[in-house]
């Protein structure tokens, strides 16, 4: 009997990273409920043990996968709140990010509501929430009153999931005056 040669690994220093943005597309495609090990490894065009290698377990991963979705939501949500002149109206800024589509969210409103389903069925994931919230909620700050960016965090947020929800989206003037009842001091 002859020896086997050894098996080389392949070198793929980004394979972790891949993988996790394998499973943000599996998560977009197919929901949290049709996410598994084998369909991220198949997107991420990588063997199955790849993912147990890498991650301890799929919790791990969807942690994982929905703070890098977290992070690029908020990047985007704090430059267009930093865009705003430090003696602009910082409501005008929360009413573009409401109402402006170019900002990307489509996508990314789809794996937040992911996000907001696994949590209210596994509630270790709210943590993860509650950091983006808090998050959310010191950029708003730099143009409102600490103690308002909550309600303000929260009114973004209710109108945009209205606004792509409904077949009747709010137009800028009704975002406007709803932006302007819940700032007024």
């Amino acid at each position: 009997m002859t020896a086997q040669p050894a098996r080389r690994r392949r070198f793929d220093p980004e394979r972790r990273e891949r993988i996790i943005e394998a499973a943000i597309d599996v998560i977009a495609e197919r929901g949290v409920a049709g996410t598994s090990h084998r369909t991220v490894a198949d997107a991420a065009d990588v063997p199955l043990g790849s993912l147990t290698y890498h991650f301890e377990s799929l919790d791990e991963l969807l942690r994982l996968a929905f703070t890098r979705l977290a992070e690029r939501m908020h990047g985007r949500f704090d430059a267009a709140l930093a865009a705003i002149p430090e003696d602009g109206d910082g409501r005008e800024g929360v009413v573009r990010i409401i109402c402006d589509e170019s900002l990307g969210f489509d996508r990314d409103l789809l794996l937040m509501v992911e996000l907001y389903v696994l949590a209210i069925r596994k509630p270790a994931f709210r943590e993860l929430i509650q950091d983006w919230m808090n998050a959310s909620r010191r950029s708003l700050a730099r143009h409102f009153p600490e103690d308002a960016a909550p309600e303000i965090d929260a009114l973004i947020e209710g109108m945009v999931l209205h606004s792509h929800l409904s077949t009747e989206p709010f137009d800028a003037d009704r975002v406007r005056r709803a932006v302007h009842r819940i700032t007024a001091r």
